[in-house]
């Protein structure tokens, strides 16, 4: 390749900033994302999830020691008397505690009576101060919100994008978003673990950040189409994706770093919020590139959809000064 080829093919970028083609597989990824999708709505439809007492309803009561007590402690405790599927995380400090469980064949005032005298650990007393009961039909409901705040969410950020960008570049990230929560979700569902509020939280938190990678892609695609001229769309796209390739490693590997400190220190009450952001942090990643630019691509976006067009009469106005 002589000199002037390899300066036309860098679209003058530096010779040593290499350009990645990472649209070059983009085609092998649609194909494994398709099956990770419809791998994971088979696992939802089959296996379910495993719907955490938010949803389904159960018992909350909270609990006050005069010392340190360890949360698998007190639910091991509750187990032997008789109380299963207990879940038990502090609130704040290691004297007070939230314990979750499902609703019990009891009135509410022999379950005080019984979960008083359950929670009571040898040499250290315990205070029961309130026992709140949730049925099931409101852990429904619930739900139903649940999954309307997602569509919602979903619904506004294509507008969003729509206004901001172009219309198939909002199409692509709409499909990206909507790929990470079925992936999300097929994983839990696959290993069953429980789904409540806290993981719900982190599927939105994977929206907000996929969608922030989405948009900052899709600026350096908008500013490249404008100032890189001869370059097909497929090389315009390649050379946004590796000049916005250092800042999506540094956000996702600090995200990360976060989340595992989450995961490790952060006890049962953030552990599954941060295995979905765990997961999440990785299939959005994957998502901006190969699903929501790739499809972008597939739409046919060229440069004409990024330039202000100029309206006839202004045209014909300029033509006419003399």
């Amino acid at each position: 390749m002589t000199k002037a080829t390899q300066q036309e093919t860098q679209y003058g970028r530096p010779e040593n900033e290499r350009i990645i083609p990472f649209m070059k597989i983009a085609k092998p990824a649609a194909i494994i994302s398709v099956l990770i999708t419809l791998a994971s709505l088979f696992l939802i439809g089959y296996k379910g999830l495993n719907l955490g007492l938010d949803f389904t309803g159960g018992i909350a009561a909270e609990v006050t020691y005069q010392k340190g007590v360890e949360p698998e402690q007190l639910s091991k405790t509750l187990e032997n008397a008789g109380f299963k599927h207990t879940v038990v995380q502090t609130l704040g400090s290691s004297t007070d505690l939230l314990v979750r469980m499902p609703v019990q064949d009891l009135k509410i005032e022999d379950l005080n009576h019984t979960l008083s005298q359950a929670v009571q650990l040898p040499n250290n007393t315990a205070t029961l101060h309130k026992v709140d009961s949730v049925g099931g039909q409101v852990g429904n409901e619930l739900y139903l919100r649940s999954a309307g705040a997602v569509a919602l969410a979903l619904l506004l950020m294509l507008i969003y994008v729509t206004i901001r960008f172009e219309f198939k570049i909002a199409m692509g990230a709409i499909l990206s978003l909507f790929h990470d929560i079925i992936a999300i979700l097929g994983i839990f569902a696959l290993m069953q673990w429980p789904f409540d509020l806290t993981v719900l939280a982190a599927v939105l938190a994977v929206i907000g950040f996929s969608l922030n990678d989405n948009i900052v892609v899709s600026d350096r695609i908008r500013e490249n189409f404008r100032k890189i001229r001869g370059a097909t769309p497929t090389e315009v796209i390649d050379i946004a994706l590796t000049e916005t390739l250092r800042r999506t490693i540094h956000t996702s590997m600090t995200l990360t770093l976060v989340v595992v400190a989450m995961m490790v220190l952060g006890g049962d009450g953030l552990r599954w919020f941060s295995v979905a952001m765990f997961v999440g942090i990785f299939v959005g990643t994957y998502s901006s590139i190969y699903i929501g630019t790739a499809f972008s691509l597939w739409r046919g976006i060229n440069r004409q959809d990024f330039l202000v067009q100029v309206k006839p009469e202004f045209e014909e106005e300029h033509h006419n000064i003399p």
